[in-house]
């Protein structure tokens, strides 16, 4: 082999590896911290501006919210590295069913499952708000 055929295969060769690296590294998606109390509202403000929480449940993996707000249930859930907001009607989420440690809510373009610690749904500050509306 020719010298100079050496040093291009050799910088050819580098240059992919870099652009592959390079590649590889843009698609890390950076680390999404659980939801806690405070950045769930904050969520939901910048989501839903018009619509005021009166009851909030975090998913025990701290991966999904759903909030009340009358007769609407606003729902976050994690995809990717950021989070999917739906409104949908209370009595949907509601009649939801616990499968496996998991809330299923069945929407027309998601199907989110939310950790549920203990397995019991919904759980008591829903269940109060009920009683006193």
């Amino acid at each position: 082999m020719d010298k100079a055929l050496l040093i291009q295969l050799v910088g050819s060769a580098t240059a992919v590896a870099l652009l592959v690296g390079l590649a590889a590294w843009a698609r890390i998606a950076r680390p999404t911290p659980p939801l806690d109390a405070r950045a769930a509202h904050a969520l939901l403000a910048d989501e839903f501006p018009d619509d005021p929480v009166d009851a909030l449940w975090i998913a025990a993996d701290g991966a999904g919210v759903v909030a009340r707000s009358g007769d609407l249930a606003l729902v976050l859930w994690r995809k990717g590295d950021g989070y999917v907001a739906r409104a949908i009607p209370w009595a949907e989420v509601r009649a939801a069913r616990v499968e496996g440690g998991r809330l299923k809510l069945r929407l027309a373009d998601a199907s989110p499952r939310l950790a549920v610690s203990g397995g019991a749904w919904p759980p008591p500050q829903f269940v109060s708000s009920e009683l006193a509306a």
